[in-house]
Formats: structure tokens, sequence, C-alpha cells
């Protein structure tokens, strides 16, 4: 265990943390709730960041960190979308947590082809988590109220949303040889 792993553990014990100052019944909780977010947030960049800088990067970081990350995006997606209960946050929220589980398996199946690098994390991937945690932070800072900061928080969920669908094609098509000559020979 180093201090990278350590970080992304964490931002896994951060979860339930989240939750429980999400539902306190004080009008700060709102902005406790981001607030810890994101540190989460930052301990993800971090924690790559002093992997790479101090070459600990591990088998059991390199599991890790991407499952904390999509654990922690996943129940703050769903905590708001029982918040906010409209299609302007559900739909974004179910396209962000379905393409993870799309990607996801694509990955494991690609690993076990011998093929992981076609389907590797992409610069588009990169804006796409940036837009989303930010949306994040700002969503889970602010009551379910239509204001600018809300508004904008949709904003960059919807452009988050549309960033991931775009990725997740560009993930298929480049699996595509593999998928589609998987299929010939069955």
């Amino acid at each position: 265990m180093n201090i990278p792993n350590l970080l992304t553990v964490l931002r896994v014990a951060l979860i339930p943390v989240i939750i429980l100052f999400f539902y306190l019944p004080f009008s700060w909780s709102y902005l406790a709730t981001s607030a810890i977010f994101s540190l989460a947030a930052i301990t993800d960049w971090f924690d790559g960041y002093l992997a790479r800088r101090w070459e600990q990067s591990t088998p059991l970081g390199a599991f890790l960190d991407p499952v904390a990350d999509k654990l922690m995006v996943a129940v703050a997606l769903v905590l708001l979308v029982e918040e906010h209960a409209n299609l302007w946050l559900t739909l974004p929220a179910a396209i962000i947590i379905g393409r993870e589980i799309v990607v996801s398996a694509l990955r494991e199946w690609m690993a076990e082809l011998g093929a992981r690098a076609h389907v590797a994390v992409s610069q588009l991937g990169k804006w796409k988590t940036a837009a989303q945690m930010v949306a994040l932070v700002i969503l889970l800072a602010n009551p379910p109220l239509l204001t600018f900061w809300v508004g904008l928080g949709y904003a960059l969920l919807i452009i988050a949303a549309g960033l991931t669908l775009w990725s997740m094609v560009q993930y298929l098509l480049a699996a595509w040889p593999h998928l589609s000559s998987s299929s010939e020979k069955k």
C-alpha cells in the first residue's frame, strides 16, 4: 500500500460520507456535500500524479482507481436524479452511467483478447471527465431550484453526456474489428 493507493481508497471511503451529508436536513449540507465530493475528485487527479511522479503505479491502483471514479460519479448522479427529478438531469445521468457500463465491459472483453490498448483512455475522455466533475460539484452545491448555477450544472452535464456518447462511439469503432471478427468465427 502506497500513498497514491491510499488516496484512491480514501476516495471510496468518502462515498458514504457524501451520501450522509447529502441527506442532512441543513441548508449548509449542499455546500458540505459538494466540498467533500470536490476533495474526492482532487484526490483522483493527485493520486495519479503521485503514482507517475514517484513511479508507484501498482496493479491494485490500476484496478481500483477507475472503480473509485465510477462509483463516486454514479452515486453523485443517483443522488442528484432523486433530488432534481427532471429530464435535464436524468437523461444525461442515464447516458453517463450506461456508457460507463458499456465501456467497462468492452475494456474487459478486449483485455481478454489481448487488445486492451485499442480501448485505452483518450483525451476526449479526459474532457468528458472534467465537464462531468465540474457539473457535479456545481449541482451538489445547490438546491434543485432553477438558478444560474443549476442551469450551468445542467448544461455542463449535458455536454459531458454528449462527450460520453462521442467517446463511446470512438471506443466501439476502435474495437469493431475485434467485435466483428469474433462474431464471424461463431
